[in-house]
């Protein structure tokens, strides 16, 4: 009888891929995790307890068959244990580095449950994928028979790069346009390199280009093209756009220099640093943490990306304000762990009121409480009076969230039908608006949200485009 290779989670403890010290990752921008070793992955995914109902799968926005590929990595059959995760996941070895496994399928873990600490999923993941590609298994799309439908799909981030790869092995001819100069959305510029070094998304576009797919950059639609002439020129147009308009501070002094958003400084940034390109307002010190006392106003993942940047830009001090305590933050708590260790410093509990000095020399706070829960079930922060004070700052950085853009008024499509939170209104799964032949998927659906949630709807909506090419073709041929 064989050996059991999995259910080994009571003899062995959990284990993460070795970080590098504190002092030397918060010099750079490269990933701060190693790579697992063959044996150490193995022997980690042999924790799995191999659930009958796996929450670690049921708790994953995609689905991924999680226990089958964690056996087969146990087992050594690697290329198989690919091809299961390939199969649900256009990009796993993306969502290996940058999910929050802690909330979705490491946070579900059973044997997590149990006192015996979840199985490394996502560092497993990263380790197939990354193998794959140095084995050559990871190949560009070859469709059996090319179809002679068209599809243009409006942005490159990874919603609108997930159905684009569906499409394009179903043998649809697939554009993809993107106001940026290169693809991959919040991935390439919003995402820093510490997390998602960009040779990994690189070359995914260039395998999408390799399988097909046509890319056309600095093409900022409503601009640069009108929205009906991409509808013009393909049987099926994709809204891939994601949520670029950072909300905004308010109070005395808001308008102060000195005081910008994180989209711009996370793209300054990775411009800089990721790809050396000149960047002038990164060189002018406007986008440039170096030499400053930074404040972080915000608690997602995006606070959280540019607090670790600025460590690394040189700040003197970095500071993130949080007007909820660290337990209620949304952001995740193993980023929170990795940004203490490098030397940013929380002020939980804390709100700005205003701002002083032209440019900005402090941030005016007040001190907070958590009060009763607000709509959402959360405690709503208080103001404590008499609070008040000043934290120096010389760079203020806006980590609100993002909310979408006016596509309707940018596009010249007041047809286009959206909410009353401005997100474009679609049909759940399908994607499909009120306009015919036009989709959408991701932000500009849901609002801004997890990569992973785009990736999900990029592979569905495509799967009913599909549906809707062939109903449509049975009709004509009636």
């Amino acid at each position: 009888m064989a050996k059991q290779p999995m259910l080994k989670f009571v003899k062995i403890e959990r284990d993460m891929p070795e970080k590098r010290g504190a002092t030397i990752r918060n010099k750079d921008f490269d990933e701060i995790y190693a790579e697992f070793a063959d044996a150490k992955a193995k022997e980690q995914a042999s924790r799995c307890s191999q659930c009958g109902v796996p929450y670690c799968q049921s708790h994953c926005p995609l689905h991924n068959n999680i226990p089958d590929w964690l056996r087969l990595t146990a087992m050594g059959r690697l290329q198989e244990a690919y091809d299961i995760s390939q199969s649900t996941n256009t990009f796993p070895e993306i969502c290996g580095r940058i999910c929050p496994q802690d909330r979705l399928c490491e946070g579900n873990c059973v044997i997590e449950s149990s006192g015996h600490g979840t199985v490394t999923i996502g560092s497993v993941e990263k380790y197939i994928t990354d193998t794959a590609w140095e084995k050559g298994w990871v190949t560009p799309a070859a469709p059996t028979a090319e179809r002679s439908e068209s599809v243009g799909v409006i942005g490159a981030g990874p919603g609108g790069l997930a159905a684009a790869d569906m499409l394009r092995r179903a043998g649809v001819q697939v554009t993809v346009y993107d106001r940026y100069d290169r693809g991959g959305g919040l991935l390439t510029y919003g995402i820093p390199g510490f997390k998602l070094e960009k040779d990994v998304v690189m070359r995914r576009i260039k395998q999408l280009e390799d399988g097909g797919v046509r890319f056309v950059f600095n093409c900022n639609v409503g601009a640069d093209m009108p929205f009906e002439d991409i509808r013009e020129q393909h049987d099926a147009v994709i809204i891939a756009t994601g949520v670029y308009k950072s909300r905004d501070l308010r109070g005395p002094g808001a308008g102060a220099a000195g005081i910008v958003k994180a989209i711009d400084y996370l793209t300054a940034s990775n411009r800089a640093a990721n790809f050396g390109d000149k960047v002038p307002e990164f060189e002018s010190g406007e986008l440039n943490a170096n030499g400053k006392k930074v404040v972080v106003i915000g608690g997602g993942d995006t606070a959280m990306d540019c607090v670790r940047t600025a460590i690394r830009q040189g700040a003197t001090s970095v500071k993130c304000l949080y007007r909820r305590d660290r337990a209620n933050m949304p952001g995740s708590q193993r980023e929170v762990q990795n940004a203490e260790e490098e030397g940013v410093v929380f002020e939980w509990l804390t709100a700005p009121q205003g701002f002083k000095g032209e440019p900005v020399s402090a941030v005016l706070a007040q001190k907070m409480r958590l009060g009763l829960p607000d709509a959402s079930g959360r405690q709503s922060p208080e103001i404590i009076e008499g609070s008040d004070y000043e934290e120096p700052a010389d760079l203020v950085i806006k980590a609100l969230g993002f909310e979408p853009e006016e596509l309707p008024t940018l596009w010249g499509a007041p047809e286009l039908e959206v909410t009353r939170w401005g997100t474009v209104k679609a049909e759940f799964t399908s994607g499909r608006t009120a306009l015919p032949g036009v989709y959408a998927v991701g932000d500009i659906v849901r609002g801004a949200s997890l990569v992973v949630w785009a990736i999900r709807d990029g592979r569905d909506c495509a799967e009913h485009v599909l549906q809707d090419f062939d109903r449509q073709a049975a009709i004509a041929a009636e």
